[in-house]
């Protein structure tokens, strides 16, 4: 059996073992938050993702920070919500595909799409595990689904995209799967996911969106309000053509 410092591999998760530095599968899906204490959720971890303990489980249990090592992504959990879903587990390598082989993959992230939007659900900040997701989290989960990491957040993953050229009924260099940012000249709060000829699927919230998954487009004709909104606010679009290799991103 492997050992992972004092740790061996498989060992099941305890409080005393939630060192800076392990290393743990989940067995069952979490919640990770936003700050240490505070019900904002940062985003949430499928079973069998993997993630490092930041700093030293606390017996007052206030939450420990934590890394999620499939996309460097930080947050804050509930140590009690580790017991008995977590063994210990050597850093996983990342799978590095390239171009051509994310180019096969589409097909099964947009079927990935389909049956995420054929569910009930509504916008969750934070949601990654559906059927109720954020806009990122949506698009992410999409990728992973083929064993594609991509970052987290919208601005992350405009920044990660190889760029294509876009503007409002001007789409042609578009290709299914490709993602589509929306925002202010400043910053990319939103993405969605391509589907072919300007029309797009994503998770937009109440106040300018659907509350959940539903499908725009980028024509000037399509004048239903989310669409109109979002077509206002397009930022450009991007391709992705390799895999986050685990690192935390800004």
């Amino acid at each position: 059996m492997a050992r992972l410092g004092r740790l061996s591999e498989g060992t099941p998760v305890a409080l005393e073992l939630l060192h800076g530095g392990s290393t743990w599968r989940l067995c069952a899906p979490l919640n990770l938050y936003s700050h240490w204490q505070g019900p904002g959720l940062a985003t949430q971890a499928a079973a069998e993702r993997c993630l490092e303990v930041l700093n030293q489980a606390q017996p007052t249990g206030r939450r420990l920070r934590v890394r999620l090592l499939e996309d460097g992504y930080p947050g804050w959990l509930d140590p009690q919500d580790l017991l008995g879903h977590a063994r210990a587990v050597s850093p996983p390598r990342p799978r590095l595909l390239d171009a051509e082989a994310i180019a096969e993959a589409i097909p099964a992230v947009l079927a990935f799409g389909a049956q995420a939007q054929s569910q009930p659900n509504h916008y969750l900040w934070g949601g990654t595990l559906g059927p109720d997701f954020d806009c990122s989290g949506f698009t992410q989960s999409a990728f992973a689904s083929v064993g594609i990491w991509i970052p987290r957040d919208a601005y992350q993953q405009e920044r990660f995209c190889q760029p294509v050229a876009v503007a409002p009924g001007c789409y042609g260099l578009l290709r299914p799967g490709d993602l589509i940012f929306f925002g202010t000249p400043q910053r990319c709060t939103h993405v969605g996911l391509h589907l072919g000829g300007g029309r797009y699927l994503h998770s937009s919230g109440r106040q300018h969106g659907r509350d959940g998954l539903g499908i725009d487009g980028l024509d000037a004709h399509l004048d239903h309000p989310v669409s109109t909104h979002y077509r206002q606010e397009l930022r450009g679009a991007g391709r992705v053509v390799r895999c986050h290799d685990g690192t935390t991103l800004a």
